[in-house]
This record gives C-alpha cells, sequence and structure tokens, in this order.
C-alpha cells in the first residue's frame, strides 16, 4: 500500500526510517533476543535506551546540565496541574502563590483553567479577541510570581510565539508540545519545558519535561506522587514502569535527527516548507491564511476559503484531498476550515503536493 502524506496535528507522521527500523526491531532490539515492549525497564538493556534518549536530546536542544529532564505520562494535559502544583507550592502550609498566563490559544486558556485550581492566576494578555489570530506582547511578571507561563507554539489556530519574552528572575515555563525540536530554542532562557512526544518525538503516550534542577523542590504531602517532579527526577522517570516502547521510538527519531545533520539542518528544512505553504496562501485569490504574518507557526498552518459557500467547498476539499492521498486536512473541530500540520517528519515532497493539489482545486472552483 502506498504511504500518504499525513498532515494530522497529532499523533502526527512519523519518519519512515524510523518506522522501518522499529519493525526490524520489533521481535529483536540490538541482540537481546526481545522486544522493548517485553523488556523490564529494570533491565541493563532497557537503561542504554533510555539514557541514550535522554543524552540526544540534549545533544540536539542544547540542553545544560543545570537542568534535568523527564519522560513521563499523562500528555501535556497532565502537565497543566503538575507545573503550578510543583512550583506554586514549594512546602506544608504555604499559600497558594500568584502566577501569570498568557493566553493565546484554546490549549494555553485551559492551562490557565487548570492552574486557577492549585494558584492564583493572573492573565497578563489574551489574544481572544481577534480569534487568537495573533501573538499579543507580553507585560512584564509581577514581581512575586512562581512562574510565568506562554504556549508557545498554538496547534490549533496556527501561532508561534515570535521571541522569547524576557520575565527577568521569574522563572518562565512554556508548553512546546507542537514545536519542540522544530526550530533551535535556549533552553536557558526558561525555567521549565513540556511537551507531549506525538508531535515531533515519537507516539503519543510520553510526555518530556525539561526543567532547571533549582526548581525541583519538595511539594505538599497531598501532591500525589506520580504528579512529583522531585519524586519522578530522584528514580530517573521510572518511579514506576515508563512508557518504555514510545521511549525507545523517540530514541529512534533522535537518532533520525542526528543523522540529518542535527537541528540547525531540521529548521532550515522547516523554514522552507512553511514559506512554500505561506507564500501560496498569500497570493491565492481562492485560499487565506487567517494568522497574522508576525505570528504564524512554523509547524500548524490553518487556512480557509474565500468567499461565501466556503464551508461546503472545505468539506469538499478535505473530502477530495483525503482520496488523492493528502489526509487530516481538516481544521480542529473548534475553529474549522483547514489545516496543515507540517511537522519535521513531513518531507518538503508533501508540502509541494498540497500545493498542487489546492492550484487544482482552486481552478477547477475557483469564483
Amino acid at each position: 500500500m502506498k504511504r500518504v502524506f499525513n498532515f494530522a496535528a497529532g499523533p502526527s507522521m512519523l519518519p519512515l526510517p524510523v518506522l522501518e527500523r522499529a519493525a526490524r526491531e520489533m521481535t529483536d532490539v540490538d541482540g537481546s533476543g526481545q522486544s522493548v515492549m517485553e523488556m523490564s525497564h529494570r533491565s541493563k538493556e532497557y537503561k542504554v535506551i533510555i539514557e541514550r534518549a535522554e543524552a540526544l536530546l540534549r545533544e540536539l536542544m542544547g540542553i545544560p546540565d543545570s537542568y534535568g529532564v523527564l519522560f513521563l505520562q499523562g500528555g501535556g494535559t497532565a502537565q497543566f496541574a503538575m507545573v503550578p502544583i510543583n512550583l506554586a507550592y514549594q512546602r506544608e502550609g504555604q499559600a497558594r502563590r500568584k502566577v501569570t498566563y498568557v493566553d493565546t490559544g484554546v490549549w494555553a486558556s485551559k492551562a490557565a483553567e487548570e492552574a486557577a485550581k492549585y494558584a492564583e492566576v493572573r492573565i497578563a494578555a489574551s489574544s481572544k479577541d481577534r480569534a487568537y489570530s495573533y501573538i499579543p506582547a507580553a507585560p512584564a511578571p509581577a514581581p512575586d510570581d512562581a512562574y510565568y507561563h506562554i504556549t508557545f507554539n498554538n496547534t490549533i489556530v496556527g501561532t508561534k510565539w515570535p521571541s522569547i519574552p524576557d520575565t527577568g528572575s521569574v522563572p518562565l515555563v512554556s508548553d512546546i508540545s507542537s514545536c519542540i525540536l522544530s526550530e533551535r530554542l535556549d533552553v536557558s532562557r526558561f525555567g521549565l519545558l513540556y511537551a507531549g512526544a506525538q508531535k515531533n518525538l515519537g507516539p503519543a503516550g510520553v510526555t518530556v519535561v525539561i526543567l532547571r534542577k533549582d526548581l525541583i523542590q519538595k511539594v505538599p504531602d497531598w501532591v500525589p506522587i506520580m504528579f512529583r517532579y522531585d519524586i519522578q527526577a530522584e528514580n530517573g522517570s521510572m518511579y514506576n514502569t515508563p512508557p518504555c516502547y514510545g521511549i525507545y521510538i523517540i530514541k529512534l527519531v533522535l537518532e533520525w535527527m542526528k543523522d540529518q545533520g542535527g537541528l540547525a539542518v531540521v529548521e532550515a528544512r522547516n523554514r522552507e516548507k512553511a514559506a512554500l505553504l505561506y507564500d501560496y496562501l498569500d497570493n491565492s485569490s481562492f485560499f487565506r491564511a487567517p494568522v497574522e504574518k508576525g505570528s504564524r507557526s512554523l509547524m500548524n498552518v490553518p487556512f480557509v476559503i474565500r468567499g461565501e459557500g466556503g464551508k461546503e467547498l472545505e468539506d469538499r476539499f478535505v473530502k477530495e484531498a483525503a482520496a488523492a492521498g493528502l489526509v487530516n486536512l481538516a481544521g480542529h473541530r473548534l475553529v474549522g476550515g483547514m489545516r496543515a500540520s507540517i511537522y519535521n517528519a513531513m518531507p518538503i515532497e508533501g508540502v509541494r503536493a498540497l500545493i498542487d493539489f489546492m492550484k487544482k482545486f482552486e481552478g477547477a472552483n475557483g469564483r
């Protein structure tokens, strides 16, 4: 069967060489005579896998030694609670601390709503007034803030912070689920980063957390064991059985990235893909990109059809594109339209094929 170009926002396509290698190693990894799915997470064979995954992530992202790396479960959504529980409480009996959030989309809003259960949340700025089509200016944090939270790339609406805000001595926390390893990022500017794996790193089921070690402190006794960064760090992400196979696939993806030439090469390719697609959209009289130019994502490109009757045409577009081998182009159910997620594994040939199809569709349906 011919493989399709999968534009899903997540779980998303993985590099074909990674899938092929995983298939070859399904029943025997590194001569162990067993699959990773059968392997004890306490075994010396698995220790090599998880340590290699961490070392590659540190190398590719330039993660300083002063930061810890955790492989957790629960997706980015679990971090909406873990972040305030671990950073807004430092000892038993302490009052809830103040934290600042910037509202740039659905997931940023959900993160703030969850944090409000555990901390006093201030919404410093929001782009909801224009359907989240831009990134607002970032006001300075309050001096007594425990942390300052942003969603660096907004998967649903297709926006991305154009630069890292300066929060001074207040730790900057960011959800980078849909942009991790898509471009170079100065980790030292952040107190904590978190990302679900199912977009650029691997299959769903693993969440990567990168945090300054000085922020890992004891939390109140009421915090569940699995939600404590200190316990997870002390146990090397293996307080209980971790998502072993997902971490193994992350290792393969990171090895693939290194073989590609590293993050600088991957970033250049991503910028080329995004430029091709945005250039077509900006010059089309039929399609339109709703996101303001200074806030556009490299990874998630939403677009709509101009004029009346657009919804019917958009439904037809998604259906006919799928028949042509371009799948999962429907926009998120909350915003509609179409969306092309062009993560690291999407080859430039996929973007060119999408543009060719869009030209044909425009020619057949243009008004």
